[in-house]
């Protein structure tokens, strides 16, 4: 059995709601934060595509504070398991690859680099860890999603199979 979910339609899969729990460790310091909150994929109007808003409370330092993020999936030409992910301005962030439930892509930003590594686990979970490093950076950014049952139509009966084992369940 693989350790990766396969996804065939990376959008269809992110429609929806999901509880978001992300730890966040500097290496270089030791100190520790954590974020717990959600994060909504809902259709763009303007495009084909996913707008993506993560909000919650963000602890750092035993201080906490409301923490939000937007940005956008736009489906790419080259597959349904892929997209173009960017800042909620436009700006490109970076490539989504999942249709081996697996995908590792960089994003350069001034004097840092952003790796980021996302694993599909199954159906109502993912994963993504964030590694920064810089000049001034050495962060470790760990990010668990659970399909939100209560929160849109990706979910259950509405939601299309999109790794086999599912289409074969009998379910969807």
């Amino acid at each position: 059995m693989s350790e990766y979910w396969p996804v065939t339609d990376v959008l269809a899969y992110l429609a929806g709601g999901w509880r978001v729990e992300r730890s966040v460790r500097d290496l270089a310091s030791g100190a520790r934060g954590s974020f717990s909150g959600a994060t909504v994929f809902e259709p763009l109007d303007e495009e084909k595509g996913l707008l993506h808003h993560e909000s919650g409370t963000f602890v750092w330092q035993d201080v906490a504070r409301p923490a939000e993020r937007t940005l956008r999936f736009l489906a790419d030409e080259d597959g349904a398991g892929r997209a173009d992910v960017r800042f909620a301005d436009g700006r490109p962030f970076h490539d989504l690859d999942l249709t081996s439930g697996h995908h590792v892509t960089d994003h350069p930003c001034a004097a840092d680099l952003y790796r980021g590594e996302f694993t599909v686990h199954d159906a109502d979970h993912w994963r993504t860890v964030w590694r920064v490093g810089g000049p001034s950076k050495d962060l470790l950014l760990t990010t668990d999603y659970t399909r939100d049952s209560e929160r849109g139509p990706a979910h259950d009966s509405e939601r299309k199979p999109q790794h086999a084992s599912e289409r074969n369940s009998g379910q969807g």
